[in-house]
């Protein structure tokens, strides 16, 4: 997510495998990061005042700004056939993770720096509408994505991905009988070999305080990180700080760590080791999923340009191209994902979720709360 994201998004967690360096915080696009990305009750009721530009409405040689997070990345040439179809070009400018991409769009609302924003994820999801920061569009592709990606009943914004922040652990060096839930990280002998992200500063982190806050409610939320902390859990400011630092793979001694569902599937691919089976598990109780959305910014002077992107993204070639490259799952479900992640990616078929309005209204007493507790 993100953008997972969160991947957070996890396309950072690749790149890291195939080069053995990795930078921060773009992987917490959140998913994509970070990808809570998540599945709620809102209704999907088509706005009366969207408007459906159509590509072919677009003049040619038009250029359209797609404004998103670092974590972005697909492959190359991928946008030339759209060019082709539609004599629109596309200028991605990248501008940090899910959290500034919003800030940096509240800052410019009416008058944007792009046309297009991609890469807010649910848990950034209110604030972003609350700011009024897109114009609603409704993409003629959505009959192929399930509702339940669908949280804007206006269609300010298109679901493009989603992926789970889950608990991992190396299975062969976790001390003791791996866990089963984290339930088990409450005790002493698991908390010690844990290593989390910092909820202010990281997609994946902030996604699995959520998913705490998710599975205890707000009676329980807290006594639980005071034993996670009491039990010594390790705290890192990102995502790569934790998987290629404290985690196993980075030399570290921590057995147990928050990233995502697909973190096998990226294990397997780029593994310099023959394995048979990914050295990851994964805990599928207590895995909070994360979506990203794109949508037209207000005020673009590009409207039916920026809607024909949007219809590109959430068609077949660009969802496609969305599990390799970024490691997330695309929300069209008419498009089948590679066989990698047929093989490793976990299933999560209960993935845990809050309201993103419930997100927004609580986000800095939730983190604040966990600093207390947990970097007391």
């Amino acid at each position: 997510m993100r953008k997972l994201s969160v991947w957070i998004p996890a396309i950072t967690m690749a790149v890291a495998m195939v080069l053995v360096a990795c930078g921060d915080d773009g992987d917490d696009g959140a998913a994509p990061s970070e990808a809570d990305q998540t599945a709620g009750d809102t209704d999907t009721a088509e706005s009366d005042d969207a408007e459906e530009p159509t590509p072919e409405a677009v003049e040619p040689e038009t250029t359209v700004r797609l404004l998103t997070h670092d974590s972005f990345s697909v492959s190359d040439g991928l946008f030339d056939q759209f060019t082709l179809d539609t004599g629109i070009d596309v200028e991605v400018v990248k501008g940090g993770d899910a959290g500034e991409l919003v800030s940096r769009a509240i800052l410019t609302a009416g008058e944007p720096e792009a046309d297009v924003m991609f890469g807010v994820d649910n848990t950034f999801l209110q604030r972003a509408l609350d700011a009024e920061l897109f114009e609603p569009y409704r993409s003629g592709v959505l009959d192929s994505i399930p509702d339940e990606f669908e949280l804007d009943p206006d269609n300010q914004v298109t679901p493009i991905d989603y992926g789970d922040v889950c608990v991992n652990y190396w299975r062969s060096e976790v001390d003791g009988e791996v866990p089963t839930s984290i339930d088990d990280l409450a005790q002493p002998e698991y908390a010690a070999q844990f290593v989390t992200m910092d909820p202010e500063a990281s997609s994946p982190g902030f996604a699995f305080l959520l998913a705490t806050i998710a599975k205890y409610g707000e009676d329980g939320w807290q006594d639980y990180w005071r034993q996670v902390a009491d039990g010594g859990v390790a705290v890192t400011s990102g995502w790569s700080d934790a998987y290629y630092g404290e985690f196993i793979p980075g030399g570290g001694d921590k057995a147990i760590v928050t990233s995502y569902a697909t973190s096998p599937v990226a294990e397997m691919i780029f593994a310099t080791v023959d394995y048979d089976e990914p050295p990851t598990g994964v805990l599928t109780d207590g895995c909070f999923r994360q979506i990203e959305f794109a949508g037209v910014l207000a005020g673009t002077d590009n409207p039916e340009a920026a809607g024909a992107l949007i219809d590109f993204m959430v068609g077949p070639e660009f969802q496609a191209d969305i599990p390799l490259n970024m490691f997330v799952f695309p929300v069209n479900e008419s498009v089948p994902v590679p066989d990698a992640f047929d093989q490793w990616a976990t299933t999560v078929e209960n993935p845990l979720t809050l309201d993103p309005i419930e997100i927004e209204a609580n986000r800095s007493r939730w983190t604040e709360e966990w600093a207390e507790i947990v970097l007391r």
